[in-house]
């Protein structure tokens, strides 16, 4: 957007002093074009690791899930991201397939969306996912969520644009840091940013 603002200050510059030799500074008008495909490329720094998968034409994102993937964060983390490192990017209106895995040696994990807070409570007195069916069974339990080995999978629609959150509702995880953030977007755009 900044970048058309110079250009039509340029012009009008070119324009209002009669052209002159202006004819010899083509190479910014060359950047036109370039300029103009960047708001439809995708994020700068976004990636598609394999362990997200888009069918645009199904219009369907399928998101692996592992918490407990490193031992980052006492493994309170999902593919080794937590406290709002990384960004997962998905399009409005898709299905989105979540498979959680869960690899933490000792801890049960859940993994649901939840709208973005600037901080996150140690207790969840009530889970209400961002959107329907966005949460695994039993999510505050420690003791009957998803257990260490045990996998599970959900499968929503990101119906709504917004800046959301995966985050693990059992006691104390989101608290410190088991969460990511997760962000519904208009357009076909897929990915992590980190």
């Amino acid at each position: 957007m900044r970048m058309k603002a110079v250009l039509a200050a340029l012009a009008i510059g070119v324009v209002a002093c009669g052209g002159g030799d202006t004819a010899d500074e083509a190479p910014p008008a060359a950047e036109t074009p370039a300029a103009a495909a960047s708001p439809a490329a995708a994020p700068a720094g976004l990636t598609m690791p394999a362990w997200i998968r888009a069918d645009n034409a199904m219009r369907h994102v399928t998101i692996d899930v592992t918490a407990g993937e490193t031992n980052a964060n006492n493994y309170w983390n999902f593919n080794g991201l937590f406290g709002g490192s990384g960004e997962i990017i998905v399009p409005q209106g898709y299905e989105v397939t979540l498979n959680l895995t869960n690899r933490d040696p000792a801890m049960a994990h859940s993994v649901g969306v939840s709208e973005r807070q600037a901080i996150y409570p140690p207790i969840f007195e009530e889970v209400v996912p961002a959107f329907e069916g966005a949460v695994t069974a039993d999510p505050t339990s420690m003791t009957d969520s998803t257990l260490p080995g045990e996998s599970e999978s959900i499968t929503f629609t990101a119906g709504t644009v917004g800046e959301y959150v995966l985050l693990c509702y059992v006691t104390g995880h989101a608290a410190t840091g088991m969460w990511v953030r997760f962000t519904v977007a208009e357009g076909q755009e897929v990915g992590v940013l980190q």
